[in-house]
């Protein structure tokens, strides 16, 4: 099984490579945990909600060239549903158990274009709290390594 995160934003303090470098370095060898960095589109047109609309798209069209075909699409956002990391953890067995890849989309400063969130497979909220688009990944990375941890009998989580 093959977890990508697919994330808007390059260039980010080292700080935040390094935690999500070191959730992704703990994962077992069947379920690895990449990410995919795409840089973010550059509004250089006029203010307003028409300039955002173009920014989502265009992001929103890398995104989607990035996800592995057949993939689970997961896209983060606080309007999604908010889970436990032992339903997070339950959803990633069905998956396992399926044979299906997952890819964990995180949308730029903007957000994320309607459409892919029309077209995930979960919307997912890992907090209703506004979050650092960098600190998401590092979030995401430790609450998989985290629900992994579960389904292996890890004494990382403790309850």
């Amino acid at each position: 099984m093959k977890l990508t995160v697919i994330a808007v934003g390059h260039r980010l303090p080292d700080w935040l490579d390094s935690g999500f470098d070191e959730y992704a370095r703990r994962m077992p060898r069947d379920m690895q945990l990449k990410l995919t960095e795409l840089k973010p589109e550059v509004r250089r047109d006029e203010p307003g909600s028409s300039a955002a609309a173009r920014v989502l798209e265009k992001e929103a069209q890398r995104i989607d060239a990035a996800v592995p075909g057949g993939a689970v699409k997961v896209v983060l956002d606080e309007t999604g549903k908010a889970v436990t990391t032992r339903q997070l953890a339950q959803r990633l067995a069905r998956w396992r158990d399926d044979a299906r890849d997952v890819a964990f989309m995180i949308g730029g400063a903007d957000g994320t274009a309607a459409r892919l969130k029309a077209g995930a497979d979960w919307l997912w909220s890992l907090s209703p709290l506004t979050l650092p688009h960098g600190l998401v990944r590092v979030v995401l990375a430790e609450q998989i390594y985290r629900a992994v941890s579960i389904l292996n009998n890890h004494p990382y989580h403790r309850e």
